[in-house]
């Protein structure tokens, strides 16, 4: 059977494929995410070249957390995988809201095929990014994206920081990643079917009554600070 996950594992194809939509993951493979996303952010909490971008994160308007980035086929060379954000507001983290990720290459070093991935969002101009119906990273979007680890963590202050800054890893081998040409679509859908009602996007990350769901994922992201 075809599925999401396969479309997006599935080379140049996810891109148009995720710009026009499809079904919503299965509520198993919801939890799934958010089980993932708990992972990934234990991972980020062990790793060494964190250490001192915790004060990225306490800064950060919002994070977007993706527990497997999929590399296809040598010769497809497509990539994808799901994720959440979450953005912070006055009470603390908000609820994640489901994202797709899809690219014709995230230039994942050589024989890597899978890695994981953390999105610092610096700037609410990266926030409106994200929140686009699809939004994708290029010169041409004006949003400035750094690799955690490259000295940015002093750049943060300065006359022009980064929107974004990534964090990646696969099997404790840093990806390299690049996100250049990548695609990033909310998925209400999956939000929708997650908490069991009709929501948009803007009503999970700016809801004022936080689900029981999502409690476990928020309590880690805030453990991380």
């Amino acid at each position: 059977m075809l599925t999401r996950a396969n479309f997006l594992r599935g080379a140049v194809a996810a891109l148009p494929l995720l710009a026009t939509g499809r079904v919503a993951l299965a509520q198993s493979d919801q939890q799934a995410v958010i089980d993932g996303a708990r992972k990934t952010l234990a991972d980020l909490h062990r790793d060494k070249a964190f250490g001192n971008a915790r004060a990225l994160l306490r800064k950060a308007e919002a994070v977007m957390i993706v527990p497997k980035l999929w590399k296809g086929g040598f010769i497809v060379g497509g990539e994808g995988g799901e994720g959440v954000l979450m953005v912070r507001g006055k009470s603390g983290w908000s609820d994640p809201a489901f994202y797709a990720i899809g690219s014709a290459s995230f230039g994942l070093q050589i024989g890597l095929q899978q890695a994981e991935m953390v999105m610092l969002v610096m700037t609410q101009k990266g926030v409106q990014a994200l929140l686009r119906d699809e939004f994708k990273f290029g010169a041409q979007a004006g949003i400035a994206v750094a690799n955690l680890g490259s000295g940015v963590e002093g750049a943060i202050g300065g006359a022009s920081p980064p929107d974004i800054v990534v964090w990646s890893s696969g099997t404790g081998v840093y990806g390299g990643l690049t996100l250049e040409g990548s695609l990033i679509k909310p998925q209400p859908e999956d939000d929708r079917a997650f908490y069991g009602r009709p929501v948009t996007t803007r009503e999970v990350l700016y809801g004022t009554t936080p689900s029981a769901k999502a409690a476990g994922l928020r309590q880690a992201l805030t453990g991380l600070m």
